[in-house]
């Protein structure tokens, strides 16, 4: 359906209502088979995720012994397992059945979860809950991915937020770990039954008829989504119709990258002293990698290639920034040495916690080479690096004014002493 064709109200309040009939019945088969089974199976994987801060209030913190910040620890064991394993979940729900997939990844963290209760001892329950998060990272994103392969624009938001809404539910109910691991294994015994894998790999089966696989398949090329195709060393740019390299200039072109890279540092570190100021070059330098993430965020890749490496070659301009960042971080800090190494520390603390999340959320493999929102993201970084650089100057210089405004009031005082102290004398 266009954005320009009208549809009636019932359309709007459910999607279904407006269709013809043999699309319709596709639809609620769907709806119940896919939506029923991830609305339960998000409920039970919040279940088992909320049982350990449950059970602790419960009675675990006693028969254990934990203290501290241990049950930060446990929470942490998990949070590792789910982030690590989330993007090679995802990537292999491309070449292996979600209808075999993730029913499985549900039986295994039932069953870790319900081993937590025989666990004896700090080490044993943060171990069982990194595989807990292990077997749990693969759930909610290859969901999302399967849900997006039969619903259209139209459909898909409702759907991902209906199945969404169940994890509200988990926390509210958890409680023992074998209770909830015997809640979870039926649901994903469920799953083996009624979750479909892709339209592009699901066979005629009780559930859907040839008829119907073919409608799921013509209604996601009607909105232009591709099903799995082949990886290759070359995904991002070498495709069937587009320039297609060799693998020793895909080793070969982004080698100027690092020149720009130690030439614009060096220039910037030269530049920086020879002001004695720092800021300077984080204005010149952010200005143009704004220019640059813009311009790549408002060009079409493949058709102007050459503007678009040149693109790429000044994307690095800010990346020498950070030592003087760090320099000016020093200086502004010098008169307390505990103070800078704090401050210092936590310059650098700061920045790699904001690159453990900002390339996965922003810079997403499967978006290469468009990753529109991540130049976007980019260039409000640097605008934001901007405000912050004339930010600190502004209030460097103040607090260089109130120094010296104090000098000043403190020798003037001295001064109005020491006259007193001979006027005395002369008495």
């Amino acid at each position: 359906m266009s954005k320009s064709e009208r549809r009636p109200i019932s359309g709007y309040v459910w999607d279904t209502w407006n269709k013809p009939p043999q699309e319709r019945k596709f639809l609620a088969k769907l709806d119940s088979c896919l939506l029923i089974y991830a609305a339960l199976s998000y409920f039970s994987k919040y279940l088992d995720q909320q049982n350990v801060t449950n059970a602790y209030v419960s009675g675990m913190q006693e028969d254990l012994g934990l203290h501290g910040n241990q049950l930060n620890y446990i929470t942490t064991a998990w949070t590792c397992g789910y982030v690590i394993g989330q993007i090679p979940a995802n990537m292999l729900i491309t070449r292996v059945r979600p209808s075999i997939w993730i029913p499985l990844t549900e039986v295994v963290w039932s069953v870790l979860t319900m081993t937590i209760a025989s666990a004896k001892s700090f080490g044993a329950l943060v171990t069982i809950r990194f595989f807990v998060g292990l077997a749990e990272s693969s759930f909610y994103p290859a969901m999302q991915y399967v849900t997006g392969s039969w619903y259209k624009p139209d459909e898909l938001g409702k759907r991902a937020c209906i199945f969404h809404c169940a994890s509200a539910f988990g926390p509210m109910v958890s409680g023992l770990f074998i209770i909830d691991g015997i809640i979870t294994v039926p649901i994903a015994l469920l799953g083996f039954l009624i979750m479909p894998d892709l339209p592009s790999n699901t066979r005629p089966n009780y559930l859907y008829s040839q008829d119907e696989i073919d409608l799921a398949n013509r209604r996601m090329e009607e909105v232009g989504r591709k099903p799995p195709s082949k990886f290759t060393r070359k995904k991002s740019f070498n495709t069937s119709e587009k320039t297609v390299y060799t693998i020793a200039q895909i080793n070969t072109y982004p080698l100027p990258i690092y020149a720009v890279q130690i030439v614009t540092t060096l220039t910037w570190a030269w530049w920086s002293d020879a002001l004695r100021a720092r800021w300077p070059p984080m204005v010149v330098a952010g200005l143009w990698n704004m220019a640059v993430c813009i311009a790549l965020a408002a060009t079409p890749v493949y058709s102007h290639i050459t503007q678009r490496w040149v693109l790429y070659y000044m994307t690095p301009v800010t990346i020498g920034l950070s030592g003087l960042i760090l320099s000016w971080a020093n200086e502004l800090t010098g008169h307390d040495s505990e103070k800078r190494a704090f401050v210092v520390a936590s310059c650098n603390t700061f920045a790699y916690v904001v690159q453990t999340w900002f390339p996965i959320v922003l810079f997403p493999q499967v978006e290469q080479p468009r990753v529109f929102k991540g130049n976007i993201a980019t260039a409000v970084v640097n605008f934001a690096m901007i405000c912050t650089a004339f930010t600190v100057l502004a209030l460097s210089r103040r607090d260089a004014h109130r120094k010296a405004q104090g000098v000043q009031t403190d020798s003037a005082a001295s001064d109005h002493a020491s006259s007193d102290e001979k006027a005395e004398k002369r008495v």
